[in-house]
């Protein structure tokens, strides 16, 4: 397959739509302390539950801060968790999974029970267990979520370098002297990339889900502070009565980890369109 063919099977219009979708979240993200017309935490007890308007675009909640500013402010805290969260599990996971490939032995015994052990638990309920031990809040909701996606990224990464260690290039490096740190975190780790990179973008999408389960039920940020999750949580008693305060926050995880999934997909099929987008059921029983 050429580079022309395999470019278009990457950029079809869905992927591409995915990708501005994810830039523009991102950016919105990033900048949300410019964009946002309000403090997301000023309360108005005189403004409380005002309709969408041109001062308030989303409208107010039930202490009349404005919904939009908490939003932009969510999102922020959300999709930067969420990075937060797979950056861990990659500083921590695929160091883990190349020891354990390319030594084998006792190495890999002893990695891969460890991460045999953390996999046989439901991921949210180690993620409470996780909290429980270092107390509420972001960065430790974060760190516990990110804990529990350690072992797919050690396991993912521990099978591609079974594959490339018995290539020839690896027996080359090996007979030019060069040492086996090298080998692995300079020729082997760029090898697996492509396909972790596919895995780690479908990552970001459930790292979102998870940190926002873990506000929605009171685990993640502490009030005021917010994130997604922790707006829905606000807002879930008003569904009926006020729905944007929940629709709102409910709208944008949905459509970021939608395009998250499509973007992924197209990533995958780029790098290979034969092999079939790896899961985490697959990982968590491979």
């Amino acid at each position: 397959m050429t580079e022309k063919e395999s470019a278009s099977r990457f950029f079809t219009p869905a992927v591409a739509v995915s990708a501005a979708v994810l830039v523009i979240i991102f950016a919105i993200s990033v900048l949300a302390p410019i964009i946002a017309p309000y403090d997301p935490l000023e309360t108005n007890l005189s403004a409380t539950f005002e309709a969408p308007s041109g001062e308030h675009i989303f409208g107010t909640d039930q202490t009349g801060r404005d919904i939009f500013s908490r939003m932009l402010f969510g999102g922020r805290t959300t999709v930067l968790g969420a990075f937060g969260i797979v950056l861990f599990s990659m500083a921590v996971g695929i160091p883990m999974g190349l020891i354990a490939g390319y030594y084998g032995g006792l190495a890999d015994r002893i990695l891969m029970r460890i991460t045999d052990i953390v996999i046989s638990f439901p991921t949210l309920l180690l993620a409470f267990i996780f909290v429980g031990i270092f107390g509420r809040g972001l960065q430790n909701s974060v760190l516990a979520i990110g804990i529990v996606y350690v072992p797919m990224t050690a396991r993912l990464t521990r099978s591609l370098t079974f594959a490339e260690k018995n290539k020839g290039y690896v027996e080359a490096l090996k007979t030019a002297g060069c040492t086996n740190m090298r080998i692995m975190f300079l020729q082997i780790l760029p090898n697996c990339l492509p396909t972790l990179s596919s895995q780690l973008t479908l990552d970001i999408g459930y790292a979102i889900i998870d940190l926002a389960s873990m506000s929605f039920i009171g685990l993640g940020v502490k009030l005021p502070d917010c994130d997604w999750g922790a707006m829905l949580e606000e807002s879930r008693n008003l569904i009926f009565t006020r729905p944007l305060s929940a629709l709102a926050p409910g709208f944008a995880i949905a459509v970021t980890v939608i395009a998250i999934n499509i973007f992924s997909d197209g990533v995958q099929r780029y790098i290979d369109p034969t092999k079939r987008k790896l899961k985490r059921s697959v990982l968590r029983h491979g």
